[in-house]
């Protein structure tokens, strides 16, 4: 603890160092997670703060204050003297007060090796007419967390949750906080009724009433000695504010039971307020634990909550209307001309698979795999025009763009808009961390818009066996230059063939040899198998391969 905060404090006397404001344009931020995305109260403008990148041996932290300007589609750098230190999993929130004010709480700060985390309890403003920032040094205020939520809910931001994890043990919470905008001060609310369990990573909304709404999240819990289970939550709470005015600091907190089709049970799911009194929830990872490792199914689904109707619903598709008013005026046609003769449609399309691969520096190749359902059958064809729209989902308007799936996306919404930044899926061990953008029209539903690709050369993956460098301070960003090394190692083993395996170590248990070599023999049954082959399955077979190696090492 006492090696993080002398770490924080030497990036904190770098960024004193900084004496005025510079704002600069730039390319898109370099690949990263658990930062904060926040739609400009004023402008047309979306304001990325902070994230962490880990390169499967490092961990970055940043304290970057990026700038989407959304008409121009182009980012830009703000420099702002004594920033908030560096963190990842914090909280932010917007509010229109005095030309907009960003508010950002918490978060933690993970040492180079991923080993060490320390939780912040920290609050900043950052003033957006006049770009400069300020600590708020307020007593009674929440506990250092990450994975908490907050939102701004009348004149106060209200927290919720979140968790503390140290090298021994970890900690998830469900108590709630108020500050106070007006006077600057915290009070820990007491709220009636039986409440949520403790968790992180959950949906937190306000409501136009004052209330707020608490859905899903993830927690775990030690069941013996090394062991954790994970709890994927899935219920849904209302904490409401009872009485107005001067009483407006009780609080109860009442259990919901939604209906329509609820999201499937996820984490990782990102959230935004939507038009027409609802929010959205986006894509996530379920994961699957297996013998020897843990398998997430990854989503690229927009589900919405109505929450005047207490309701969730999937959101469909309906693809470029003028392409449909052609292909109605087409039909109609056609009707009129078969006259009394019913009109023989084509049958319903199945499911859409589509396959897109990404080549990385090092020449690993990363698959993406998409199904795009087929359009369900209409047994009542003759509806309304919203029905016939909904009819000709499904890859009948040819193959869609939409966000490869994934979880920890960054989300916000402007004008009705859904912007969607970066987050992470996974390749068997590796991890790719995302920096793409694409956007969405909430109010028309009618098709993804890529804003900006992923760049394969962003992508850095270093595996655990390479010799550990020296740790140097580049405090911008991950970019090493290990990338040639890990591919000439590559190159060296498919020369060497099959006859180089690598050697079981003496008195090395058989989960440790699987573990310690797992890349060489992804990689094997990868050039085996083929880039087609789905990853489950190739990293049972790496498994297996492994495995019979080290029964008998021929």
């Amino acid at each position: 603890q006492e090696d993080l905060e002398a770490l924080i404090a030497e990036f904190q006397s770098l960024d004193a160092k900084k004496t005025q404001v510079i704002e600069s344009s730039c390319p898109p931020p370099s690949p990263r997670l658990n930062c904060s995305l926040c739609a400009h109260p004023e402008r047309d403008e979306l304001i990325l703060f902070g994230g962490e990148y880990f390169n499967g041996q490092k961990t970055y932290l940043y304290n970057d204050l990026y700038i989407y300007h959304i008409r121009k589609n182009s980012w830009a750098k703000l420099d702002i003297p004594n920033p908030p230190p560096r963190r990842c999993a914090h909280q932010a929130a917007v509010v229109p007060t005095a030309g907009g004010q960003l508010w950002i709480f918490g978060g933690e700060f993970a040492s180079p090796n991923g080993e060490q985390f320390y939780h912040y309890k920290d609050l900043w403003v950052l003033h957006l007419a006049t770009k400069t920032w300020e600590q708020i040094k307020a007593p009674g205020g929440p506990s250092g967390r990450s994975g908490h939520r907050m939102v701004a809910c009348k004149k106060q931001l209200i927290i919720f949750g979140g968790f503390h994890e140290s090298a021994r043990d970890f900690i998830y919470y469900n108590d709630v906080y108020a500050f106070n905008l007006d006077s600057f001060t915290w009070s820990k609310l007491a709220p009636a009724g039986m409440g949520p369990a403790p968790r992180s990573g959950c949906q937190m909304t306000p409501t136009p009433e004052g209330n707020i709404i608490i859905y899903g999240g993830y927690s775990k819990q030690r069941i013996k000695k090394d062991v954790d289970k994970g709890t994927l939550h899935t219920d849904m709470f209302l904490l409401k504010a009872e009485g107005a005015g001067k009483e407006e600091d009780r609080w109860s907190w009442s259990r919901l039971s939604p209906s329509g089709v609820k999201p499937t049970p996820r984490s990782g799911f990102s959230v935004a307020a939507a038009p027409n009194n609802r929010c959205l929830l986006f894509g996530g990872v379920h994961d699957e634990e297996e013998e020897e490792s843990i398998e997430g199914d990854f989503f690229n689904d927009i589900y919405f909550y109505d929450i005047g109707k207490n309701r969730w619903f999937p959101a469909q598709l309906k693809g470029p209307k003028s392409e449909k008013r052609r292909r109605r005026r087409g039909r109609q046609a056609q009707a009129e001309a078969a006259g009394e003769e019913e009109l023989q449609l084509p049958p319903p399309q199945g499911p859409l698979e589509i396959v897109k691969e990404l080549v990385a520096e090092d020449g690993t190749v990363m698959t993406i795999k998409q199904v795009i359902p087929g359009a369900a059958e209409d047994k009542d064809r003759s509806g309304s025009e919203e029905e016939e729209e909904e009819e000709e989902e499904g890859g009948a308007l040819g193959q869609p763009v939409e966000p490869c799936p994934r979880s920890s996306a960054m989300v916000a919404v402007k004008h009705g808009v859904l912007y969607v930044y970066g987050g992470m899926f996974e390749v068997g061990d590796r991890q790719v961390t995302l920096s793409d953008l694409h956007s969405i029209d909430l109010h028309r539903m009618d098709e993804w818009k890529v804003l900006l690709e992923m760049d394969p050369k962003t992508q850095e993956w270093l595996e655990e066996s390479e010799s550990d460098e020296e740790e140097d301070d580049d405090v911008e960003g991950a970019e090493g230059g290990e990338e040639e090394e890990e591919s000439s190692e590559e190159e060296s083993e498919d020369e060497e063939g099959e006859q180089q395996h690598p050697a079981v170590q003496p008195g090395e248990a058989q989960a440790q040899y699987v573990a310690r070599t797992e890349q060489y023999w992804l990689r094997l049954a990868r050039s085996h198998m083929g880039p087609e082959a789905k990853d489950k399955k190739v990293l049972k077979v790496a498994h297996a391969m492994a495995k019979t190696f080290y029964e008998d090492p021929i």
